[in-house]
């Protein structure tokens, strides 16, 4: 039993701590003795997408941003939509959230094309929103997901996605509608860094699962033992409560 996962742009893609992500996912697989095959997918690499059961982009700043997305449009671009209408399971983070949707527009009304995989855009914010911040998913999702954001962009979902989970401490999305992330197939898309995945066991479980069924229908996750991990995860919960 082997799960496939790419990561994409893992030289610049790593605010906060998101490639921890990745060591998340690996360890929790082998600790269940499920092979894990990462494959790191750089700025000008190629390789064939539909032999991934998993994708994680992490986030980045806006410069790094432009520079990614003039590798993705050179043909990764279809790639994603491709494994995306699949089915394929994403998880990505911030500017990578950002990067699967529609177009982020400056302040000065600049516009900056994405990928258009996702029905959302992102409009630029006087406001930096930034903090540790929590939001409720539903229980089959994570439930309660503690982390951190930072980001000036504010995200507004279209009629074809769904958010992530509903804020109940800090922004989210946008500051404004009480949404965080977005929920479209199997992709997951949020704003929250930290890493997400090892403060929040039952959500890294939860995308583990999800990819691995695409594969083997019937399969079942042993428990861990998350101590430490809900430990932590209740901690930071209490703070922001």
């Amino acid at each position: 039993m082997k799960l496939s996962i790419c990561h994409l742009y893992p030289d610049v893609l790593n605010l906060y701590g998101d490639t921890g992500n990745i060591i998340c996912m690996k360890k929790r697989l082998e600790w269940r003795g499920i092979e894990t095959e990462i494959t790191d997918l750089a700025i000008g690499d190629t390789a064939d997408f539909s032999q991934f059961d998993l994708f994680f982009v992490g986030g980045g700043q806006d410069f790094e941003q432009e520079v990614i997305l003039e590798d993705l449009h050179k043909g990764k671009d279809r790639e994603i939509i491709s494994a995306i209408e699949d089915e394929k399971v994403f998880l990505a983070i911030c500017g990578g959230y950002q990067m699967l949707g529609q177009y982020y527009r400056t302040r000065s009304g600049e516009q900056c094309d994405f990928i258009g995989a996702l029905d959302l855009y992102t409009l630029a914010s006087e406001t930096r929103m930034i903090g540790n911040y929590m939001f409720e998913c539903a229980p089959e999702n994570g439930g309660t997901v503690v982390g951190f954001e930072n980001h000036s962009g504010k995200t507004y979902l279209g009629a074809g996605v769904s958010p992530l989970g509903k804020v109940s401490r800090g922004f989210g999305n946008n500051g404004e509608d009480g949404t965080e992330g977005a929920r479209y197939k199997n992709v997951f898309g949020t704003y929250c860094h930290g890493p997400l995945l090892p403060k929040n066991p039952q959500f890294a479980d939860m995308l583990l699962l999800t990819a691995l069924r695409r594969k083997y229908p019937d399969i079942f996750l042993p428990p861990l033992d998350d101590t430490l991990e809900i430990k932590a995860h209740d901690i930071m919960e209490m703070r922001l409560k």
